[in-house]
């Protein structure tokens, strides 16, 4: 056997440590394979410049800073996990050393063995990314709304990007490697599972301080949201304390909970909870620094691909404007009753019932909009609204964006009285309300008052000023991209006498800068994910010598079997849960923060995340809590 086959069978042997390793970088090799293959593609960036001039710029330049994301996170996840195997094989290369091999010979293996995993890793990853390629160009077109979808290809360049990009990365990781063991000395190798660990101690100051920051991080952000005071500075503020909390949560407040537990003793030295809590208060303290990590990466993963979902949600689109056909008719229009029939027609033969509501607004000197009450009543019976009356000299505020809808529910109307200004005319009004809701969209200082009172202020307008908007209500809007395609070609661009504008074109396009936001977020957030379930798989096994020997001596004193089965998954599940749960936490309070900026509910999206990732992790708890309990148990025999 020479030194490369020996190499090679290192690594085989250590399969079950490596395992987590090897898949993690596969995974990271096949996302950021992804990218390459997205970005390269020869119909992606002509389809989505059609929609867009910018478009594929942005496609272009979020493809490749996510490429340098996964890339720079794979390179400290990488050597994280290097550092982590050293860590537990320490006793073995001080045996190694001890039979005769040499501190260059030792570097050599670890070389090798890197270079091993790498190159596997690198094919793995590819060819995972090459079998599901046809599933992920399928997926990217929907979330694209690229209606003629996206054609497989050989994606040679991104082949070799991926390769060689990892290539150069695992030759790096391979020498910061011999790097790491350079400086240790045989004895430390030898007894380096032999130290024996300290008291784990936390201070209730700091405990305390934890609660107070993410309180405190909280609270910045609903200030943010509820007063709408849009400075990031506030929103960076906010996520810094939550982090910094975390971080005490985690190192500080956890540790001192359990030592609270453990000087209850009904509760202490019930059982097995002796054992449980004693073990705990030394498990929280190992791992804090990694619980903090995976909490934090999986809090930014959910908050990001759920934030994504929800701005590409058809709601964001009604809510800023709930007309789905607008169609506004100037002076001398001519086909003006022609164009209204043919929308209409076309509605109707697509199977598309509508409500349509007109208005004529008119503006003042005094730059303001205002609209007669029978317009506002047609507009309001077509969204579903009540009617409204109103007296002479009486008007009703209506906003004009989402934003200002809520500002005025919140602090009231700013003005409870507005004068009207138009050429000889000037009245006052009294504002008895605002509307809650958007009416007219881009229409600032939109005022509703009575026919009569419209028909007073501009009785003097000249007919070249009077302009009319016709407004369609249509339930499944989503569904009228053909029907919107159609009336295009049927009503050209004429902006002399006429415009024409549906909604689902401005969904679409929304919906393509979101769905590049969503790949984006979404193949980095997995990635991140991943990560963090593989930093618990290492520090479950770089722990498993010594809680084998550990329960070993615990079964000899008559541990049985349930009761051992009992205490490792409660451990196991403090690690696996403890932090996604507050994570979900986090996320949550986003998720709430961000409901408050918009209309429609955003809670199904963030319960949709919450469960598939929660699912696949308790999927990922049960393969390993398996394994670890039948490696245990083999171990105890």
């Amino acid at each position: 056997m020479n030194f490369r086959q020996f190499a090679f069978n290192n690594v085989i042997r250590n399969k079950r440590t490596y395992i987590a390793h090897f898949l993690s970088s596969a995974f990271a090799v096949m996302i950021f394979f992804v990218y390459a293959l997205l970005l390269f593609h020869p119909d992606l960036q002509g389809e989505l410049a059609s929609t867009s001039g910018t478009m594929s710029m942005l496609a272009s330049i979020g493809m490749r800073i996510s490429q340098y994301i996964v890339f720079i996170f794979s390179f400290f996840f990488l050597l994280y996990s290097v550092s982590a195997f050293l860590k537990l094989r320490k006793r073995e290369f001080g045996i190694l050393m001890l039979l005769g091999m040499s501190k260059r010979q030792l570097h050599k293996l670890l070389f090798i063995e890197n270079i091993l995993i790498g190159f596997g890793s690198i094919l793995t990853g590819i060819a995972a990314g090459l079998i599901f390629s046809k599933l992920i160009l399928l997926v990217c077109a929907n979330l694209l709304a690229i209606e003629r979808g996206l054609r497989f290809y050989i994606p040679l360049q991104a082949i070799w990007l991926t390769a060689a990009a990892f290539a150069v990365m695992f030759v790096v990781i391979s020498l910061f490697t011999s790097l790491m063991v350079r400086k240790v000395e045989l004895v430390e190798l030898i007894k380096s599972s032999d130290k024996p660990k300290p008291e784990p101690k936390a201070s209730w100051q700091l405990a305390l301080l934890a609660v107070l920051l993410i309180a405190a991080g909280y609270g910045c952000v609903f200030y943010f949201v509820l007063m709408q005071v849009f400075s990031l500075g506030l929103l960076a503020a906010g996520v810094g304390l939550v982090i910094l909390g975390t971080y005490f949560l985690f190192t500080q407040l956890s540790v001192y909970v359990i030592r609270m537990l453990k000087r209850n003793k009904s509760l202490f030295l019930r059982r097995t909870n002796l054992l449980t809590f004693s073990e705990l208060a030394y498990r929280m303290k190992d791992n804090a620094i990694m619980f903090f990590m995976v909490s934090i990466i999986s809090a930014v993963a959910f908050t990001g691909i759920g934030t994504c979902l929800a701005i590409g949600a058809p709601g964001l689109a009604e809510m800023t404007n709930p007309y789905s056909f607008r169609y506004s008719s100037y002076y001398g229009n001519t086909q003006e009753q022609e164009h209204v029939r043919l929308i209409q027609q076309e509605l109707t033969k697509g199977g598309f019932p509508y409500q349509m509501g007109t208005v004529s607004p008119g503006n003042t000197d005094n730059d303001l909009t205002l609209i007669k009450l029978s317009d506002y009543n047609s507009l309001a019976k077509a969204l579903g609204h009540p009617a409204e009356q109103l007296r002479d000299q009486e008007a009703i505020l209506a906003p004009a964006t989402v934003t200002q809808a809520k500002a005025y529910k919140r602090d009231g109307i700013p003005e409870l009285e507005f004068q009207a200004i138009w050429k000889e005319y000037s009245g006052t009004f009294k504002v008895l309300k605002s509307l809650d809701y958007v009416l007219l969209p881009d229409s600032g200082n939109l005022y509703i008052v009575t026919d009569k009172a419209f028909k007073t202020i501009f009785a003097k307008q000249i007919q070249e000023n009077i302009n009319k908007a016709y407004h369609f209500v249509v339930k499944d809007w989503q569904k009228s991209r053909e029907v919107s395609n159609h009336l295009k070609k049927l009503l050209p661009e004429d902006f002399e006498h006429y415009t024409f504008s549906s909604l689902v074109d401005s969904w679409i396009k929304a919906r393509q800068i979101n769905g590049i936001l969503f790949i984006l977020s979404g193949l980095v957030g997995i990635v991140f994910f991943t990560f963090a379930a593989s930093f618990i798989y290492f520090r479950l096994y770089a722990d498993s010598e010594r809680d084998e020997e550990q329960y070993k001596m615990i079964a000899k004193v008559g541990l049985s079997r349930k009761e051992l089965n009992k205490t490792v998954t409660r451990q196991l599940s403090l690690m696996f849960f403890l932090p996604i749960v507050l994570a979900m936490i986090h996320s949550a309070v986003a998720m709430t923060a961000l409901q408050q900026l918009i209309t429609y509910s955003v809670f199904e999206y963030a319960i949709a995340i919450f469960a598939s990732f929660l699912f696949i992790q308790i999927v990922y708890f049960l393969i390993t809590r398996s394994r670890y309990l039948r490696q245990l148990y083999r171990k105890l025999i």
